[in-house]
């Protein structure tokens, strides 16, 4: 005698089980995937928000610079907007970057609700009372 018979409404009930871990599992290394792609999303747009806020920091002190040394003799002047005008730069280019990943990206999970979404639809199809149809 077999503990799980492999016909009849018990068989059923056990294969249902097993497909409905099975899915489950599917989605959840899904969502896990999508979770860790987030987070490297994220660390970037950190790191570029850093690398701003760090040129933005080196412009300010340039300019600051740059007005002491308005009222001091002749050549300075020239080296001193040339590299406040470089951090600036580089900061606007930084959040620029920023702000092109934020539009482009895709919501955060997106294939992990679009597969659970058909998921629903399929068990409305198989179980349900047809009224979805």
């Amino acid at each position: 005698m077999s503990s799980a018979p492999s016909g009849g409404l018990s068989g059923a009930i056990a294969r249902l089980g097993e497909s409905a871990l099975g899915l489950v599992r599917t989605r959840i290394e899904l969502a896990a995937l999508e979770f860790s792609e987030e987070q490297e999303r994220r660390k970037e747009q950190l790191l570029l928000l850093g690398v701003a806020a760090i040129a933005f920091a080196f412009a300010l002190f340039a300019a600051s610079a740059f007005v002491v040394a308005y009222y001091w003799e002749s050549y300075r002047l020239a080296a001193l907007a040339g590299v406040t005008i470089l951090y600036l730069l580089i900061g606007v280019a930084a959040l620029w970057r920023m702000e092109v990943q934020g539009r482009t990206t895709r919501r955060p999970f997106a294939a992990t609700l679009a597969e659970l979404e058909r998921d629903r639809q399929w068990l409305s199809e198989q179980f349900g009372d047809g009224a979805d149809k």
